[in-house]
């Protein structure tokens, strides 16, 4: 005689099988995070010989970079470059097809590889550590997603939970590594599942939470940019509201720059020697701008604290451009969250200080905070997800959101009219 669950019970295990995935998600991504960023700086401390025993020291990574010789900064992009062609080029050879974020959560869901992804996001750490100029926030997204996937199969839920735990590991992933729960919330309801209900909202905050606090207690509270209290002026305000739109149609085409490149990187030995060469020319490029390798932070950090002068930040806006664009075409992977904020922050000092000369007396980190903001809602549409982004990255005052707010609320006012029936980006 079999005994049957009575509907009530059934949703009651359903419930507490998504409680227990829930926090067995955030734990993991949390891991996930804490490792991926111990690996990350002790092959930049290995790479360019800087960093103190605990791995996680005061120096930056840009520091490490401009105090290492020429050589050492070209054959660390070298050694970049042949990770990438040779490994991406192994992957796509002999693993089993990778299968991205938004396939997965894309009806009815494809299975993300457990070891596929792995190996895919273990790439992406090494080559930003080595140099690359792309985002390393894809790699933890990836790996915690698939590891939650695996989870939902294993405890059994249905295609709805699975959909939304997976989105929730990729979210504290990103919270994980940048210490931004706030973040990691948004990007999972607004760019992932684009959806704020109550089911979706309470598993996405509490595995960010506990993601970033994981992270917290074993790496310590790490802000990723420090930068000084901006007072709001009605010159500050009038540029945010100006450009706004300007900032919109830059951070769209660049999104769309990005997807054309990434869809004609080559395969096979093209592969490898488009990395080599990319890389070495980036390597060569370091000589004379040590701010270019790395996924951006340094440029964005110099722009936020005012020490970057108008003709630095022109050139490091069109090398950092190039490069990000160049190394996906050739094949190379990695996320486009931090490169956007360190484009936006070099455009909005261009910008800013062009409008200093007209109306003086703003700090140029003000212009780049703003113009990071309206720059990263722009090309990965997500607009809540980059203000909390940006509040969480840099600790800014409250009063700091109205400027923010008007910039960012004309940039999508402008990617509504040129994409309408653009979704979020979970970065194919």
């Amino acid at each position: 005689m079999s005994i049957q669950q009575t509907p009530a019970r059934a949703s009651a295990s359903s419930l507490m099988r998504l409680g227990g995935a829930t926090l067995l998600t955030g734990l993991g991504a949390g891991l996930i995070g804490l490792l991926l960023t111990v690996l990350m700086h002790a092959i930049q401390h290995l790479a360019y010989g800087y960093g103190s025993p605990n791995l996680i020291g005061s120096e930056s990574f840009l520091q490490g970079v401009s105090a290492a010789s020429p050589l050492r900064r070209v054959l660390a992009l070298l050694c970049g470059g042949l990770l990438a062609g040779a490994g991406w080029g192994a992957a796509g050879r002999y693993l089993p097809a990778r299968v991205s974020l938004a396939g997965a959560l894309r009806p009815p869901g494809r299975r993300m590889p457990l070891l596929g992804t792995w190996v895919h996001g273990l790439l992406q750490i090494a080559t930003v550590a080595l140099g690359s100029p792309l985002g390393r926030e894809g790699a933890p997204r990836e790996i915690a997603a698939a590891c939650s996937g695996w989870l939902c199969r294993q405890l059994r839920l249905s295609a709805r939970h699975s959909r939304i735990l997976i989105a929730c590991g990729a979210g504290a992933g990103l919270a994980a590594v940048y210490n931004v729960p706030l973040g990691g919330t948004l990007f999972t309801l607004e760019v992932l599942l684009s959806s704020f209900s109550l089911e979706a909202a309470l598993p996405a905050l509490t595995s960010s939470a506990i993601a970033a606090l994981l992270v917290w207690y074993g790496l310590g509270d790490q802000t990723p940019y420090q930068v000084p209290h901006f007072s709001i002026s009605p010159s500050l305000l009038s540029w945010a509201l100006l450009s706004g739109p300007l900032f919109g149609l830059s951070g769209h085409g660049y999104a769309r720059l990005a997807a054309r490149a990434r869809a004609r990187a080559p395969r096979g030995w093209r592969l490898l020697a488009g990395c080599l060469l990319v890389f070495l020319l980036i390597g060569l490029c370091a000589i004379p701008f040590p701010q270019l390798p790395g996924n951006g932070k340094g440029p964005a950090q110099l722009g936020f604290g005012g020490n970057l002068g108008l003709t630095l930040a022109t050139s490091l806006l069109l090398l950092k451009t190039l490069a990000t664009l160049a190394c996906l075409r050739a094949g190379a992977e990695g996320g486009l969250l931090t490169p956007a904020v360190s484009l936006g922050a070099l455009l909005a000092i261009v910008i800013g200080g062009l409008w200093n000369l007209v109306w003086p007396g703003t700090p140029l980190g003000a212009f780049a905070m703003i113009g990071a903001a309206a720059f990263l809602a722009s090309s990965s549409n997500m607009p809540l997800t980059a203000l909390a982004l940006l509040f969480e990255f840099t600790h800014a005052a409250p009063d700091f959101l109205i400027p923010l707010a008007c910039a960012v609320g004309g940039a999508m006012l402008v990617v509504r009219r040129c994409a309408p029936a653009s979704n979020g980006s979970a970065e194919d």
